[in-house]
């Protein structure tokens, strides 16, 4: 392939390298140009174009996206149509990626056009998730490099989802008078919750005194019944295991069964316990598990629901990228002494590129309306900055030029969003992408069109996620209806940075096991103007 400026005489079927705005529209990075856009461009004045020649046995960035994608394989998953020379993988079942990292790094050492990026090994996916993606970097890479790249491919699986199965799993908990019943019940109550990914069910839950015998014979009643989908047996005791002949573990041995790991180097999960009754698997879950957070616990669960059986050689393997979130209502958390005087920094990304379809074709942009004089995306931003505890990004697409010439001489960054069309979740992607916020202990999403939000209100958003000590969900509430804007702690930003489509981040507000701090800041968390009466009815001025 041959990069380069070119003159646009023969320049007939080159890669256009950079998209090009002309008065009958706009021509795309990436197209090949025909003889109609080569008069279109002299038309305009120009004479060259930045471009790129592909030689013989050269793909083109999509063609050879979508050959390596096919060398993938596509149990439980779906892959899109090749675009800019990337391929999307998801998933159709709920279940665990496995990825292989030797299939995965070789296949990237090929060719630095070539790359191919997925989820962690073992990462716990649902219907719909983002799990993998292959993206060739210039307009056209060497066919050759892509027959190796495939041969990789070939020896192997990649990535793989094991789809999650049913299973009818018993609970046994162990009382002890400094236990409460309230306890117990909140630790079935989350227990379901974990098990709804993969339909498993509850069959029964068994509350016995804290010793060996008697767990031992509850695990015996379990395991007697005759049920249509495998057992399952998880025990959590009401004392914490600390030896390899404590209750747990011994009750495992009594019951005829084998004790494969007492203790797992994932934290929090450390105390864990994993046995098994004839093929039946035993586990003796950890305190931290009555709590819906991640931890050790859910990483042997899931295995286990995916079908595999994990022994000894593999639970000691998981200590690097073990040391998980602290829970933040876990006694002496490990950074408690250090966190106290901590000056939490709060970015804030301001949403402003939508293409405002509400406001009817062809009308008057919404940010561009004014407020007592100022248009409203520069309204938004002045008070985004007045309160800020970090930087303010601002993300722009639809229409960029006239927003960014609102915010001219302000201090906030822009952010373009060349991907606006496909929802909201670009733009957080890409205003999270902006490396002044990489060291932020949060981010505030603030939407550009809310009129009535003010500079008190973000601080007063601030100072309760500082409250928190930067471990919590802030959101803006109205009469205690849940609104905008929303902070989201530093743990969320993986999550974030995996969105897809025209979604926010409620999914993740809902499931992260996150507290969530709820702020009254009045009919400002619910007003946004999004038609032309909504602008007019709360005082603004239709301009642009």
């Amino acid at each position: 392939m041959i990069f380069g400026e070119f003159p646009l005489k023969g320049a007939e079927g080159l890669v256009l390298a950079h998209s090009v705005q002309l008065p009958s529209g706009r021509l795309p990075k990436g197209q090949r140009l025909t003889q109609a856009d080569i008069l279109a461009l002299e038309a305009a004045g120009l004479r060259t174009v930045i471009a790129c020649r592909l030689e013989d046995g050269d793909l083109g960035e999509d063609e050879a996206a979508g050959r390596l994608a096919a060398g993938v394989g596509l149990d439980n998953l779906r892959m899109s149509e090749p675009s800019t020379g990337r391929v999307n993988f998801y998933a159709t079942r709920n279940g665990l990626l496995v990825a292989s990292r030797d299939l995965v790094d070789r296949f990237n050492r090929i060719d630095p056009a070539i790359t191919f990026a997925c989820l962690a090994d073992h990462s716990d996916v649902r219907e719909g998730d983002l799990v993998a993606t292959v993206k060739i970097i210039p307009l056209g890479v060497s066919g050759a490099s892509v027959a190796r790249a495939l041969g990789i491919l070939a020896e192997g699986r990649a990535i793989e989802l094991k789809p999650y199965r049913p299973r009818n799993v018993a609970l046994i908990a162990t009382q002890l008078p400094s236990l409460k019943t309230s306890v117990m019940d909140k630790t079935a109550r989350v227990l379901e919750q974990r098990l709804l990914a993969s339909g498993s069910r509850l069959i029964g839950e068994w509350r016995v005194a804290h010793r060996a015998d008697a767990v031992a014979r509850a695990i015996e009643d379990a395991l007697r019944r005759e049920l249509s989908d495998p057992p399952l047996v998880i025990v959590f005791g009401a004392s914490a295991v600390c030896d390899p002949v404590d209750v747990i573990p011994e009750s495992i041995r009594m019951a005829g069964g084998t004790v494969d790991q007492v203790g797992l180097p994932v934290d929090p999960g450390n105390l864990l316990v994993l046995g098994h009754v004839g093929e039946i698997p035993v586990i003796g879950a950890p305190g931290c598990a009555r709590s819906p957070k991640e931890n050790g616990f859910d990483w042997i669960l899931n295995r286990i629901l995916a079908g595999e059986n994990p022994d000894a050689l593999e639970l000691t393997g998981l200590g690097v990228g073990g040391l998980l979130m602290e829970i933040p209502s876990r006694p002496l958390p490990r950074e408690a002494a250090t966190s106290a005087d901590k000056a939490f920094r709060v970015g804030i990304i301001i949403l402003a590129a939508g293409r405002a379809s509400r406001m009817g074709e062809g009308g008057r942009h919404k940010l561009l309306a004014e407020f007592e004089g100022v248009p409203l995306i520069r309204r938004v931003t002045e008070r985004a900055l007045d309160a800020a505890a970090g930087p303010v990004v601002v993300v722009t697409g639809f229409r960029a030029p006239e927003i960014s010439a609102c915010l001219e001489g302000l201090p906030a960054e822009l952010q373009e969003n060349r991907d606006y069309a496909s929802g909201m979740a670009s733009s957080i992607r890409a205003g999270l992408a902006v490396p002044s916020l990489h060291d932020a202990d949060g981010v505030m999403i603030l939407l550009g069109d809310m009129p009535g939000i003010t500079s008190n209100d973000l601080a007063r958003l601030a100072d309760a996620f500082r409250a928190s000590a930067g471990r919590s969900i802030v959101r803006a509430v109205a009469d205690g209806e849940r609104g905008n804007p929303v902070i989201l702690p530093r743990a969320t930003f993986p999550a974030l940075m995996r969105l897809e489509g025209d979604i926010g981040a409620r999914h993740i507000i809902e499931t992260s096991g996150l507290p969530i701090v709820d702020v009254e800041v009045g009919a400002a968390a619910k007003l946004d103007v999004d038609t032309p009466e909504a602008v007019l009815a709360a005082g603004g001025v239709l301009k642009g």
